[in-house]
């Protein structure tokens, strides 16, 4: 076999793999693999180069990214549950911080006191953003932490029937589908409102009965419309069923009314929003907040105070109903997790803020997104719906009045419209038309902080020049 130059990755000796292959009755390893057909076992070593030294795979990485585009090329207005903001330098500091960056789960609480005090604040933090009483100590993701939600319906109400909003995160929608694919049947979908793009009530009753065991609606929704929460709660409720109200950005809890205090019952989602950047599709942090009642079918772990038997002020975990700490069959998840650097970077960036400067970032991004809407309105630019908005809404993308519709073989207008911006260096938004297909002229256009006057005036130039004088 062909050599390379440094040292082979292989930790086993001949003789290793000889005793191996007697112990499993085989008498070398290409017998072991003689169950896999001849056409897909390699006949010889694999056409790599030669190895290079570290020095030579740095200059050659350098020399590859020089041709990249960075997104400081681009102006972005994407948004759909990853959000572009701003994160202080302090939080990568002060995670970056050995004691938290290499610690895992507090099993010992005894030698853990950082760790849980951390989780214990993060906990803390997301109950006042919400409005309930208990936050577990966080979940892989907004989608799998609104999939764990309707799980623990299920296991409160002992029904089995969840109705799911078409105006919820499609891709969110699709994990809770995956989740319960193997305990029965039971999800339903009720529709939003074509003009005020909202969760129509009357859909939602109409499929309401003594069997169902929760509602689940995203305020704001996937399509940035602020759901009416507590009307929907009451319908909810005469059925004696829960509410389970998803979070995609959870900045909007610094001005809107938390769901705790609209008759929610479960609140899950996303808080990468939070200190956390967004790096092609994760890392991310789910979030769960309850009822107290409800404590002991929440996920994961929960972290309590106490004190210590000196009196001091210290910390535990008061619950941890998972399968590492109980049978497998008690436990309410057995894929949960705590993502403690996220959680960290989140209860950092929370507290960098504090509640004055939580409520002035998302007045801001209120703002932004609300200029950004007047500036395309005054080129002409449609809004799909109706209703109140956070930072992000949907727009019409119509066909250029000289430009002949599309057919097949041709681009939509959505897709001329965001490629158009996208050589002028403008990400435009997301098209709609891959999740909703009614929806095939659409656009979802998101703002933040990041997003400067200049860019925002820029997009609505470019749109006029490209598109309004076609």
């Amino acid at each position: 076999m062909k050599k390379s130059r440094g040292f082979p990755y292989i930790p086993h000796t001949e003789e290793d793999i000889r005793r191996m292959c007697r112990a499993v009755g085989v008498g070398s390893v290409d017998e072991l693999l003689d169950i896999f057909p001849a056409g897909l076992r390699l006949k010889g070593p694999l056409n790599l180069p030669d190895g290079l030294s570290e020095q030579e795979v740095k200059g050659l990485l350098e020399k590859i990214s020089a041709g990249n585009s960075t997104t400081a090329d681009y102006s972005s207005f994407l948004g759909a549950g990853a959000y572009n903001h701003y994160i202080p330098s302090a939080i990568d500091r002060i995670i970056s911080r050995s004691e938290f960056y290499t610690s895992y789960t507090p099993y010992q609480p005894e030698v853990s006191q950082g760790t849980l005090q951390a989780i214990f604040e993060y906990q803390t933090l997301i109950c006042q953003m919400t409005g309930m009483e208990v936050s577990n100590a966080s979940l892989y993701d907004g989608a799998s932490a609104t999939a764990e939600a309707v799980l623990m319906a299920r296991r409160i109400t002992a029904k089995k029937k969840v109705i799911l909003s078409s105006a919820l995160h499609p891709e969110y929608r699709q994990v809770a589908r995956t989740y319960l694919s193997g305990a029965g049947d039971g999800i339903e979908e009720v529709f939003y409102c074509t003009e005020k793009g909202t969760t129509l009530p009357e859909a939602v009753k109409a499929v309401m009965d003594n069997d169902t065991a929760c509602l689940v609606v995203q305020h704001p929704n996937f399509f940035g419309c602020c759901e009416d929460v507590a009307a929907l709660a009451d319908i909810v409720h005469e059925k004696k069923a829960l509410l389970i109200v998803t979070v995609t950005e959870p900045l909007s809890l610094g001005i809107l009314r938390p769901p705790g205090e609209t008759g929610c019952d479960i609140v899950a989602g996303e808080a990468q929003s939070f200190g956390i950047p967004l790096n092609y599709g994760g890392p991310h942090l789910g979030f769960m907040a309850t009822g107290g009642r409800n404590s002991r079918q929440m996920p994961g772990r929960i972290v309590g105070q106490t004190i210590d038997r000196k009196g001091a002020r210290s910390f535990c975990l008061t619950m941890a109903t998972r399968e590492q700490h109980i049978r497998r069959e008690k436990a309410t998840s057995n894929i949960c997790t705590n993502q403690g650097l996220n959680a960290l970077a989140c209860a950092v960036y929370l507290a960098l803020l504090g509640k004055g400067g939580l409520v002035e970032l998302a007045r801001l991004n209120l703002s932004k997104a609300h200029y950004l809407k007047e500036r395309l309105a005054a080129v002409g630019v449609k809004t799909a719906f109706s209703s109140p908005f956070f930072n992000e809404f949907v727009i019409e993308t119509e066909e250029p009045a000289k430009q002949p519709a599309s057919t097949a073989s041709q681009p939509s207008s959505t897709e001329r419209f965001l490629k158009t911006l996208l050589k002028k260096g403008i990400i435009g938004g997301l098209s709609l038309k891959r999740f909703y297909p009614s929806l095939d002229r659409h656009v979802l256009v998101t703002a933040t902080e990041m997003n400067s006057k200049e860019e925002i005036d820029g997009y609505a130039a470019v749109v006029a020049d490209v598109f309004l004088k076609a």
